[in-house]
């Protein structure tokens, strides 16, 4: 089946919608992290590979989170799920003053990421199991299309307001995932 006839698929475009939103978020900020820890924090440029360290701590260790989630049902903890990331980058937002609160937040941005995207994609590959292709096409589509956006439009909000505020945008634009797979 041709990846965009898939679109028809009843409740796939509020999921795409959700992908989209929370993967601009996510690029949005990871795009200027590194900026902020050297540029606001005058940390030197390694310090952004520990922070990368940290959340992949927190993204790998999820895992283990990964089967009691899913007995819970991702189709019930999914807007939950993009909720509890936009009140990290809230609290990230709160502590962009300080290296070692935004390496604790990188832990639980991992995790909180790793869960969110697990489960959006078991939502995403059991929507239509017979499409299952063509929608995985078109959830990597997203994903692309989201980083470019989020990494560009975050850009001047970034250079403007610094990481506080590109957090506040990934916030609400979490949100906006949260409410659409809520649908």
């Amino acid at each position: 089946m041709a990846p965009l006839a898939a679109l028809r698929t009843p409740g796939l475009l509020p999921l795409l919608l959700a992908c989209g939103a929370f993967m601009a978020s996510f690029y949005g900020v990871y795009g200027y992290i590194g900026a902020h820890l050297a540029g606001a924090l005058g940390k030197p440029v390694s310090a952004n590979g520990l922070l990368t360290l940290v959340y992949g701590l927190g993204f790998g260790g999820a895992v283990l989170l990964d089967r009691p989630v899913q007995r819970l049902g991702a189709h019930n903890l999914l807007p939950f799920a993009f909720a509890f990331v936009a009140a990290i980058y809230l609290f990230m937002m709160w502590g962009a003053h300080s290296f070692g609160i935004l390496l604790a937040v990188a832990f639980v941005w991992g995790l909180a990421n790793h869960l969110g995207l697990n489960m959006l994609i078991v939502r995403l590959s059991g929507i239509a199991p017979a499409r299952r292709g063509a929608i995985m096409g078109l959830n990597s589509a997203t994903t692309y299309i989201a980083a470019f956006a989020g990494t560009l439009g975050f850009g001047p909000v970034y250079a403007g307001f610094g990481l506080p505020a590109a957090a506040a945008m990934a916030a609400l634009l979490t949100l906006v995932a949260a409410l659409s797979a809520a649908r």
